[in-house]
Formats: structure tokens, C-alpha cells, sequence
């Protein structure tokens, strides 16, 4: 019997010392207030991003709760409001896995809200599947939704800074890699569906969060909005919740006994949205609410830049740079993507490039608000 009381002793005491030195976060330590500040939180309905805007509610922000589910969301909305007694918590729907949903997200939002002072890129998945546009789920929702959305957003975050943009990555990135001739290919960064892959794409595409976030603060340079990165730990949330059911059941007793509940994933993004002197640490990469240098290829320059003007100049999905554009003339004939007349009219900001790459062969895009028009009908390259 004493034996058998060691050995559980000894269990314990190994469980407590493996999860306080490893698996336990630290917490952010920011007493900010946010009254007069709105702040998006997507994918935020459940887990971290549930988390992560219960705190920023509790500190007077409006938040807006951008998700797919109208149901799950409006629920976590709810409680919420009920929580933190604040009633500046609302829903607006958001699918990442559609680009079409990203602009009509981004165009309600300009529309009806006047501030934006933190985007959080929270929402992935890992999982099969296909987006609207064809792309990987891994890839289109956890990196192509919100790339556009941060452009479509970026001009209302200048206006309203000092602002700030923090993208959830993962330590997966130090698997990850891009494979251009793929991804043209196939919109894909994997070229399979198996459970290897799936891992693979998900890896891939928290490569690309960081390669965006370091792009996105060279590009920023200058202004008053600033970006991070960060791993929130590894945390118990249903991220997997698309994987196999044998997977999850293989996952949930260890993930129960090591892994952080959402609050305690939540606290890194919070130390990246909130603290105040790390500004001039844009670009960078945090984890455990500490500053952390990222791996080689997180660090490659060339690599973040080749992506973002890949996506730039064959897709052109991202916004204009302030300050160098000029408006287009009223009654002025424009196409949508799908090949539709649209006619320029007063009241309504439309701003064409000055200067900008285009892809070869493409007629250049116009910025109406968060809608994309051109100046010929769209060709079959067009997305």
C-alpha cells in the first residue's frame, strides 16, 4: 500500500512540475482600459477568441464578434454582455472560407462602425475541405480570409491610431513551408487530403501568418498601427474539431491533463493587443507573453515579401496604400468580378492606384470602399 501511495505521489508531483514548467502560460499583465475603443475578435464564438473577448468586453471595449454561426455566436454575444456587463458586444457575420463574405464583413462594418482600434486574427481550422474560392480550408481560412480582411481594414485602423493588428499563429510554423508552384497550381499547399496533409497544410499556413505579420509591420513603417504574432500555447479547444473521431478521442485525455483551458491561451494575445511600450517591436513574435525569436524561415524577408506580392499581384485582393491614389470620376462604368456594369456615382469613395503592380493582363483594380471593381470585365483568371 505505501508503495502504491509513492508511486501516485510521484505521479502527481510529476504532473504538477511538467505542467507548471511547460504547459502553464504566464498571464498578461496589462491594466489598459478600452472605453471609446472598438476592437474584432474573429472566431470568437468559442475558445480563445471567446476568451479574448470577454477580457477586452471587461475592459469597456466595443467588441465585435466576427464568426460564421449566427446561432454560436449571438449565444457567446450573450454571455458575454451577461458576464461582463457590457452591452457594447455584437455579432456580424464573418466566413473566412468565402472571400465574397470577407468584403461584405468588411463593407458593413465601414459602413456602421466609425473606429477600429484592434484586430484580432484569431479563427483556423484544421481540417479537409475546400473554400468558396477553392482553396484549402487550412490555407484560405486561417491565412488568405484574413489577409484580405486586415487590407480591407487597414485604412480605418490608420484613422484611428495608435492601432494594432495581432495575428494567432502557432509553433506548428516551424513545419511549415510554401511551395509556390502548388499553390498556383493546385490552391493548395499540400497535394493530398490524408491525415498527414492535413497536419502539413495546417503547419503551412501558420508559416504564412507570420510571414504576413512581418511584411505587414515593413509595409506599416511609419504609421501609427502596429502588428504582431503569437503562439497562445497548447490549448484545449475544439480547433480539431473537423479531424477524425479517433484522432480527437486519441487527443482529449492527454489534452485535458497538459493542455491550457481557453482563458489561459487567450493571455499572449491579449499581452500583444494591450501592453502598452512594444511598439517598436512590430512585426515581431511572441509566446508565453514574452517576446521570442522566430525560426529561420520566419525571419526570411525576401520569403514574406514574395508571398504577399504573390497574393497582391495575381489575386490584387489587397487595398491601396493611403495617401497615393486618386479618386474615380462619378458616372464612371466599373465591373464587379462577376462581370457585372457598376456606375460610380456621388457619396460613393472610389480610389484607383497611382501606382501598382497588376497582373499581366489584367485591368487594374478599383477600391470602392471594400468592393473590388475594374475598369474592363474581369477575365477568367479573376476570383
Amino acid at each position: 500500500m505505501s508503495v502504491l501511495l509513492v508511486l501516485v505521489a510521484g505521479a502527481v508531483s510529476f504532473y504538477v512540475i511538467v505542467y507548471y514548467s511547460v504547459f502553464r502560460g504566464a498571464k498578461c499583465l496589462s491594466s489598459v482600459k478600452l472605453q471609446g475603443k472598438t476592437a474584432i475578435v474573429t472566431g470568437s464564438n468559442t475558445g480563445i477568441g471567446k476568451a479574448t473577448a470577454l477580457d477586452l468586453a471587461k475592459r469597456g471595449a466595443r467588441v465585435i464578434l466576427a464568426c460564421r454561426s449566427k446561432e454560436r455566436a449571438e449565444a457567446a454575444a450573450f454571455d458575454i454582455r451577461r458576464e461582463s456587463g457590457n452591452s457594447q458586444v455584437v455579432f456580424m457575420q464573418l466566413d473566412l472560407a468565402s472571400l465574397k463574405s470577407v468584403r461584405s464583413f468588411a463593407k458593413t462594418f465601414l459602413k456602421t462602425e466609425p473606429r477600429l482600434d484592434i484586430l484580432i486574427n484569431n479563427a483556423g481550422v484544421m481540417g479537409p475541405g475546400r473554400t468558396e474560392e477553392g482553396f484549402s480550408m487550412a490555407f484560405g481560412v486561417n491565412h488568405l480570409g484574413h489577409f484580405l480582411l486586415t487590407n480591407l481594414l487597414l485604412e480605418r485602423l490608420q484613422q484611428c491610431g495608435p492601432s494594432r493588428v495581432v495575428t494567432v499563429t502557432g509553433l506548428l510554423y516551424r513545419f511549415g513551408n510554401i511551395d509556390f508552384p502548388l499553390l498556383a497550381s493546385k490552391k493548395d499547399l499540400v497535394p493530398g487530403q490524408f491525415t498527414w496533409h492535413k497536419f502539413q497544410a495546417y503547419c503551412h499556413s501558420k508559416l504564412c501568418n507570420v510571414l504576413f505579420t512581418r511584411e505587414l509591420a515593413n509595409r506599416l513603417q511609419g504609421t501609427k498601427v502596429t502588428c504582431y504574432t503569437l503562439h497562445p500555447g497548447v490549448i484545449y479547444t475544439d480547433l480539431c474539431r473537423n479531424l477524425s473521431l479517433w484522432l480527437q478521442l486519441l487527443m482529449m485525455p492527454f489534452a485535458k491533463l497538459f493542455f491550457l483551458d481557453p482563458e489561459g491561451g487567450a493571455q499572449t494575445t491579449l499581452h500583444c493587443a494591450l501592453q502598452e511600450g512594444i511598439e517598436p517591436l512590430s512585426g515581431r513574435y511572441y509566446s508565453n507573453c514574452v517576446l521570442q525569436q522566430v525560426g529561420a524561415k520566419g525571419r526570411d524577408d525576401a520569403l514574406a515579401k514574395k508571398l504577399w506580392e504573390y497574393l497582391d499581384t495575381i489575386y490584387a485582393w489587397s487595398a491601396p496604400p493611403s495617401g497615393n491614389t486618386h479618386n474615380v470620376p462619378d458616372n464612371t462604368t466599373l465591373w464587379d468580378e462577376a462581370g457585372v456594369p457598376v456606375k460610380t456615382h456621388t457619396g460613393r469613395t472610389c480610389k484607383l492606384p497611382t501606382q501598382r503592380s497588376q497582373a499581366q493582363g489584367h485591368a487594374p483594380r478599383i477600391f470602392c470602399e471594400a468592393t473590388v471593381l475594374t475598369t474592363e470585365p474581369p477575365c477568367s483568371l479573376y476570383i
